[in-house]
């Protein structure tokens, strides 16, 4: 899909001149998401990846674990009057006997995945998997390294400057998986999307790292998705370190540099400089 970025002329005011140009802007549509032809949820997207980003969403609302608990995913209506099909509605059918999730009461803005629940208590959803036994280690030059090779992936922010990116790593910092989007949480969904439908679930000694800050939504959904690791390069919330603590996940954040700060599961980490992989007792940084 080759919409992901739309050309605008905007006026380019600077220090020298006042001249007109023609800029790159990253793409932002509606996505309704139906489930067996019953809408489920609208969500502010950057186009691509849509049936990644529809499964995705079902991991984390515990919905589906398995490439066989979805059925097929299709675009369906949503043309214009010229009868154009927008594709901004994507109906997914699920295998028989899997259960449908409960329709949101309103739409997903691009900046929050879990607005649209019905009530506090169903933010926090049950998890398949646990990541309490998930013994991987990382060394510290792995995790530096992350952020780097998160940026060289991001192809379209380069053009417009204005996604979100999340990665999927393995343990030793390869590159699984890149997705971009206007959403934090939809990269995040585009990339449990991408595993569910390769059969990868559960993303055993996997690391998570993202573009943006740590929510706690962001933090249920690497559960939701198995992963072990989740890295930021700016802050966590408060209520993201709790969920942290209590599901067995390792979260870093304000990773820049050679620094990071380890706000829970530092067992995972060999974080002294120059230490290789292992399982040796790590520290938090200083």
């Amino acid at each position: 899909m080759s919409r992901v970025a739309v050309k605008r002329r905007v006026l380019r005011i600077d220090e020298a001149a006042r001249t007109r140009r023609v800029d790159s802007l990253a793409a932002e549509e509606p996505l309704e998401i139906r489930v067996h032809g019953v809408p489920l949820t609208i969500t502010m997207r950057t186009p691509g990846d849509d049936f990644d980003l529809a499964a995705g969403f079902l991991v984390s609302e515990g919905a589906v674990t398995r490439p066989a608990d979805i059925a097929s995913i299709r675009y369906c209506a949503g043309a214009t009057a010229d009868g154009v099909n927008t594709y901004n509605v994507l109906d997914v059918r699920l295998a028989p006997g899997v259960a449908r999730p409960e329709p949101r009461n309103f739409y997903t803005t691009s900046s929050c995945g879990v607005c649209g629940k019905a009530s506090l208590e169903a933010v926090r959803t049950v998890a398949p998997w646990s990541a309490h036994e998930d013994q991987v280690t990382l060394a510290h030059a792995t995790v530096t390294a992350l952020p780097g090779r998160l940026r060289a992936a991001q192809r379209v922010f380069d053009r417009t400057g204005g996604l979100h990116a999340a990665g999927l790593f393995t343990a030793g910092g390869d590159p699984l998986c890149v997705r971009e989007d206007v959403g934090r949480h939809n990269a995040v969904d585009k990339l449990l999307g991408w595993a569910l439908r390769e059969g990868r679930l559960p993303l055993r000694s996997r690391v998570l790292m993202v573009s943006g800050r740590a929510s706690f939504e962001l933090v249920q959904k690497a559960v939701m998705g198995g992963i072990p690791v989740l890295a930021a390069v700016s802050a966590p919330s408060s209520l993201a370190v709790e969920l942290a603590a209590a599901e067995g996940l390792t979260l870093i954040g304000f990773l820049r540099g050679e620094s990071m700060n380890v706000y829970a599961g530092e067992r995972r980490l060999n974080v002294a400089p120059g230490a290789g992989d292992g399982s040796a007792g790590a520290r938090p940084p200083g």
